[in-house]
């Protein structure tokens, strides 16, 4: 039993490093990188990749996976907020900082990839219709705006700053506060077209 041991902490170690060099790869060169590449970059040979992850779809969904979790827990955490407002605002920003580490395809792709993927994509979209739910009810938020609406623009701050060439890599900050201003209930006119039934 305790020689296996060592063997466990490697195998969680190489794991780890294989899903870091990954996202590294992915970030700065795109999904186009070879696995020998994401081995390269993590100190391990490409067989080990391959114990790890059967194809490279299934290392884009573990890396998507992990991201969706830390922003499901963000969600959660900030349902009991006190300021229904200021919960909704953090958690969108916490969504632009993680997918500021990935161009929009990936997480595009990601979602694609299978049933596992859609049950934490699932999750994740009702915590945020949960929190513009009670941003609404407080006031915060105009009243003409659903879950649906901010699902839909969550990608908007980082898509908007990555279409830009030379753009500081904090810029989507000024695309979020553009799109939270417009969530704001002062001064809002009516929407010219109804809501997405769904996202």
């Amino acid at each position: 039993m305790t020689s296996l041991r060592p063997l466990r902490a490697d195998a969680a170690r190489n794991r780890n490093l294989l899903l870091a060099a990954a996202a590294d790869e992915f970030a700065e060169r795109g999904l186009n990188v070879s696995v020998a590449d994401i081995a390269r970059r993590a100190g391990v040979g490409k067989g080990t990749v391959f114990r790890h992850f059967a194809t490279k779809d299934d290392l884009v969904a573990a890396i998507a996976l992990e991201r969706i979790a830390v922003l499901t827990e963000v969600g959660e955490r900030l349902l009991d907020a006190s300021d229904a407002g200021d919960a909704l605002l953090e958690f969108l920003t916490a969504v632009a900082r993680e997918l500021q580490q990935f161009d929009l395809s990936f997480l595009q792709r990601a979602g694609k990839l299978d049933s596992e993927m859609s049950q934490a994509q699932e999750r994740l979209f009702q915590n945020v219709h949960a929190l513009v739910d009670r941003a609404r009810e407080h006031g915060d938020v105009r009243a003409d705006v659903t879950g649906a609406d901010v699902v839909a623009l969550m990608c908007a701050p980082n898509h908007v700053a990555s279409s830009l060439s030379d753009a500081p890599p904090d810029l989507w900050q000024r695309y979020l506060a553009i799109i939270f201003d417009g969530l704001r209930p002062e001064g809002a006119h009516p929407l010219p077209q109804p809501p997405p039934l769904s996202l």
